[in-house]
Parts: structure tokens; sequence; C-alpha cells
């Protein structure tokens, strides 16, 4: 076994989910190369210290230009606010460091533009952590649509809602909610939550040709954590698109932080000709199922527990019947990227895939913007 030692940047929630994910994967999937958690990287010297020391770090960086220049380690993880995605993954590419950038992939295409393209000169591997690809259930649905068995596919619609934003005494900006500013960000709900829509969606169904899109900010003003000033608000809290997909189906998409009541709501389903299909994060573990060609008296939906060894992943985890969670997401992105890297393939999605991701968000703020239907740039 090869061991690939890996330097993060970050450490917040995105910092857990990956290292945790380093840390299990060869215990459950039989590979070639191990991850070694080499250096964790933040501007809190005493933070990035006690972080290092719970999940088993072995040094600690606070200039994260000093991690990407280090011989020792082979791959670069960004965990950063997004604003910095692009600076850091072209000083790895220019270092020969492989790349795995959380999400978004940039703040806006011409960003995402620049890194592919330094990714690509450099021909380091490369991934952006678009996790719900890889819940066993939606890796499934992705089978059955590829299989032919839904048919032509006439609908694809997704949401994802929150309610954690809706207090106007909450600030913006700062370590624990940079996602409220722009500067930091990039966008609100479309590049944070909708992203994540997207990428399942044209992964799923194929590419989306146009779009025509509404936002809104609720709450125009909030004090920002690092002037202690009240500034202007300029992300979207709430965004509702419908697009046109290349294969004739037509999509609808909702994402909000002011939907009182729900917390991390995101569900996806897809109407074809023969079959529809239909997920929910919150019963992850589970596919709706619904086949016309079923005998008319017992026609109906169906849930498919999705735990067999049969089923996507779940050969390397426990008995059937007993199910998996969230953080097993990540775990088998981890596992896809070393199995990619002992193959010499590319582990999607690529950086130059994500881009695709990009530029319907930036479609998507766009047309808000200016009331009007945006093309998706080729």
């Amino acid at each position: 076994m090869k061991n690939l030692n890996i330097g993060m940047i970050g450490y917040g929630f995105m910092g857990r989910t990956h290292s945790n994910a380093y840390s299990q994967v060869n215990h459950f999937f039989p590979l070639k190369y191990k991850p070694v958690l080499k250096a964790v990287c933040a501007r809190d010297a005493e933070k990035v210290r006690s972080f290092a020391d719970q999940w088993g770090y072995e040094s600690v960086e606070t200039d994260w230009r000093k991690v990407v220049e280090r011989k020792d380690i082979d791959a670069i993880d960004i965990c950063t606010p997004n604003n910095l995605h692009k600076e850091i993954a072209l000083a790895a590419a220019a270092n020969g460091k492989m790349v795995l950038c959380e999400k978004p992939l940039s703040m806006n295409t011409a960003e995402g533009e620049e890194m592919v393209a330094a990714i690509e000169r450099a021909g380091v591997p490369n991934t952006v952590w678009y996790n719900y690809r890889r819940a066993p259930a939606v890796t499934l649905a992705k089978q059955l649509i590829d299989s032919g068995k839904l048919g032509r596919i006439f609908h694809y619609r997704a949401n994802f809602l929150q309610d954690w934003t809706i207090s106007a005494d909450l600030p913006q900006g700062g370590a624990a909610l940079w996602r409220l500013d722009a500067a930091a960000a990039g966008s609100g709900v479309t590049g944070d939550l909708l992203a994540h829509c997207i990428d399942t969606a044209l992964w799923l169904n194929g590419s989306i040709t146009d779009v025509s899109a509404m936002t809104e900010t609720f709450i125009k003003e909030r004090k920002h954590t690092l002037t202690g000033q009240i500034e202007k608000v300029s992300i979207d809290d709430a965004c509702t698109f419908f697009c046109h997909f290349k294969n004739g189906s037509l999509g609808l998409f909702e994402s909000t932080r002011y939907a009182r009541g729900h917390k991390a709501l995101y569900t996806l389903e897809v109407n074809g000709e023969h079959a529809s299909l239909k997920w929910d994060l919150h019963d992850l573990h589970r596919l709706q199922w619904f086949d016309h060609g079923d005998e008319g008296i017992v026609r109906g939906w169906r849930s498919v527990h999705v735990s067999d060894s049969d089923q996507p992943y779940m050969k390397n985890w426990w008995v059937p019947g007993l199910q998996i969670g969230y953080e097993h997401t990540f775990i088998h992105q981890v596992a896809d990227f070393l199995k990619a890297l002992e193959e010499g393939k590319p582990c999607s999605p690529t950086f130059r895939e994500a881009l695709e991701t990009q530029k319907v968000c930036d479609a998507v703020i766009s047309s808000a913007k200016e009331r009007a239907w945006k093309t998706i740039a080729s």
C-alpha cells in the first residue's frame, strides 16, 4: 500500500467530514493507496493545533503557502471559504500537487476557467467534493436512468431547504458566517445549496441549456462580524429557477434558508415515460420508485431500501438491512478518488465537470438580476 500524504487547508465542518473520510476509507475499501493526515492549516494556531490533535494530523501550519510548497505533501484538500479556492488551487497545481476542492469550484465562471486551465496544464489528479452523488440511493438512481428503465425523461425537480438565517439579529461574515458574506461566498443559496442540486442533475440528466430564475434577499442589512458595522447583504437568501435540459426535459429547482422547519431538506424527483424515481436526504438510504409496467392492481410507489451488497457501495459496509449515513458519502468520494488514482483515470466531478455547474449558477444569478432567460455558456 502506497501512502498519499494529505495537506488540508481549513478545518471547519467540511474539514471534519474530509478528515473522517481519509481516516476510515482503508478500513472498508481495498485500495492500493492509503491517505496519511500529514498537515492541516488554518490561521488560528491554537485552534488548528487542537483540531490536528483530535483528528491525528502529524503537523500544523498557519500559512497555506507553506503547505502547498512542502515536498512531503502529495495532495491539497481545499476546505476554505470560496474566495480562497482559486489562489490555493493555482499554487497547488504549480507545485505539482493533486487537488481536492470543496464545492462550489469557484466564485464565478471566470475564476473556474482559470482553475481548470491551471489544473489541466499541470496534469494533476483533481476532484470537487459534490458528495451527494455518492449516496448509494442516488448512485442507484444514476444506474436506473442510464439503463433506460425510465424511458424518455420529461421532468427533473429538486429543492434544498434550510431555515438557519431567518433571524435578523444573525450577523454576516467571519469564520462561522462567511456564507452570508458575498465577498467570501460569491453567492448565497445558489452557490451553497443549489450547486449540489445542479451537480446531481447534470450527472443524472445531462446538460442544462438555459435558465429563468428569481432570487430574493429578505434581510437587506446585517451587522458584519469583522467590521462591527451594519452593512448591505449581497447574497441571495432564496432562489427558484426553471430550465431546459439538452435531452428535452424541463427542470424546476428551489433553494432557501427561510423555510421554517427545514434544516437540510434536499429532495429530487425524475419523471420518465415508463417510470419515476425520487430521493430525500432525510431518508437517504431509500430510493422511491414507480414503474408503470407493474400490474395495474398493485401499481404504485415502492420504497427500495438501498443496503444490499449488489447495490452501489454497499458490499463494502454491513449486512443487508443495516444502513449508512451522510458521512459515508465522503468516504465513498475518497475511495473513488484513490481507485481512480490507482487506475490512472479521472475522478468525477473533475474541475472541468464542476465548471459546468458554476456556469449554471452564474446564469441563474444573471437571469434573476436581469429578469430574463439566460443561455448556459458552452
